[in-house]
């Protein structure tokens, strides 16, 4: 099954949006940059792992220092709380690991 990624990006921006409520105004502009600017990475991960070139535990080793990057630039750049950007940045990243999981389930 292939992977619909501009539905997982919006995906991963309404969990972070979840995540921050209130303070989504604030943080909006952090994680478009964000996602802007890591797209070709992520992208390039996925398809890997969904190739079955990377292992699940290098492909999770990986997302969780895009996790720790985007977590870093919501806490400095937003200036939310870090229990906020931690939040944030886990909701997003479960939502991007869901996807490939569930697209790799079916294709196995």
């Amino acid at each position: 099954m292939s992977l619909d990624i501009n539905q997982v990006f919006a995906d991963v921006v309404a969990a972070i949006k979840g995540e921050v409520k209130d303070d989504w105004s604030i943080v909006k502009d952090a994680t478009n940059g964000f996602l802007l600017s890591k797209q070709g990475r992520i992208e390039l991960l996925i398809s890997l792992r969904m190739a079955d070139e990377i292992s699940d535990e290098f492909f999770k080793k990986r997302l969780a220092d895009e996790k720790d990057i985007l977590q870093s630039e919501l806490s400095a750049i937003a200036l939310i709380s870090k229990v906020t950007a931690q939040n944030a940045a886990n909701a997003a990243l479960n939502v991007l690991q869901k996807a490939v999981e569930t697209a790799i389930g079916t294709v196995l």
